[in-house]
């Protein structure tokens, strides 16, 4: 954080730019919005509140920023629809990066466009010149060795030198020694409770995955995925049109439940459907990844939006008028740039992995 404090500190919005990269860079390592939300913003709350951002504000950006690591790799929600879809895990991790690097930059940007007439909001005076140089060097050198974790696992990933699986475990292998004994922040007791918290949550995703193969084969005896396909060829025949009816379908499956339970049920039923009408699966993976993203901080559900003012200390109705605009600037152009551009997506998995257009 103050790495990236040295860049764009001195920029009216410049703190919240600081806190959106981060919220990326951390979501790509842990692929959980809370724990991204609850890590970074316990720490960027209180200076966001110190530089003058109001409450609503600093919870709306630091919640949707959270959402990030959804879109950049690795994350679970694109593991369970690759395992149920039956595509590439790493083929649907790739489809997800320009999406996210697009969120990325449009949320830095509306937030400085929130804060830009706002008095209270201050920017920091970084020194200038060889002491710039100098500042830029020492906190680069303390943030070294947490900037290398994405690197090693991405490059990891996507270089073809480890799967998936085995970039997670050197991931917590380089972490562990680095968290005691670098940053020292990390204690054997905070190891064993996120050892167990990891136990139970892998096990509760494996019942949900057996869970789902009993109940795609349910959705297969009763034809439903042929029965909804016949419901949106009588409102349209366009396979556009009803591209966009099941992205609509998927943002109401996203405001009533979590992400892992809204991908686990609509993945059986929609992928005969995206396939029936001639998509490119990992096209539809990048459509679900921005979805469930979203569904994530649109209400009634929105268990990030309220995780976020419960720790920003913001009452939920101060969110929703800053949460609406990166909804409408960002999160809806990024999606509809997602579905109707399909190339967006696929160009990385046709890059490396030679993946059909």
């Amino acid at each position: 954080i103050d790495f990236v404090d040295v860049f764009v500190g001195r920029i009216k919005g410049g703190l919240g730019v600081v806190g959106t990269i981060s919220c990326a860079v951390f979501g790509s390592i842990t692929g959980s919005a809370c724990a991204t939300l609850s890590c970074i913003g316990s720490i960027m709350f209180p200076r966001l509140e110190a530089a003058g951002y109001p409450r609503g504000i600093a919870a709306a950006l630091m919640s949707n920023a959270s959402l990030l690591g959804m879109l950049i790799p690795p994350n679970s929600t694109l593991i369970i629809f690759a395992w149920i879809s039956g595509q590439s895990i790493l083929a649907c991790f790739l489809s997800t990066v320009l999406p996210g690097i697009m969120m990325t930059a449009l949320i830095c940007l509306v937030n400085c466009w929130l804060v830009r007439k706002n008095p209270n909001v201050k920017v920091t005076d970084p020194p200038k010149g060889r002491a710039r140089f100098n500042l830029m060097k020492q906190r680069g050198f303390v943030a070294l060795p947490a900037l290398m974790l994405p690197f090693i696992v991405l490059g990891g990933i996507y270089g073809g030198i480890m799967t998936p699986t085995e970039a997670a475990a050197v991931a917590v292998i380089y972490a562990i020694p680095t968290g005691m004994f670098v940053y020292k922040g990390l204690t054997l007791r905070g190891l064993w409770d996120s050892l167990v918290e990891s136990a139970v949550t892998t096990g509760v995703v494996m019942v949900m995955l057996y869970s789902v193969m009993m109940l795609s084969r349910l959705y297969i005896m009763e034809n439903l995925p042929g029965k909804m396909l016949g419901l949106f060829r009588a409102v349209s025949e366009n396979p556009w049109i009803i591209l966009f009816m099941i992205n609509i379908f998927l943002v109401v499956m996203g405001m009533l439940m979590d992400d892992i339970s809204s991908v686990t049920l609509g993945t059986p039923i929609l992928i005969p459907i995206i396939i029936e009408l001639g998509f490119n699966p990992i096209h539809y993976a990048a459509i679900v990844g921005v979805n469930t993203g979203l569904g994530c901080i649109t209400p009634p559900a929105a268990p990030v939006l309220y995780l976020g003012g419960r720790l920003g200390k913001a009452p939920i109705n101060e969110m929703m008028a800053p949460t609406l605009w990166i909804i409408a600037l960002a999160w809806t152009p990024t999606l509809l740039i997602t579905t109707y551009f399909p190339r967006f997506s696929l160009l990385l998995p046709h890059i490396f992995l030679g993946t059909p257009w």
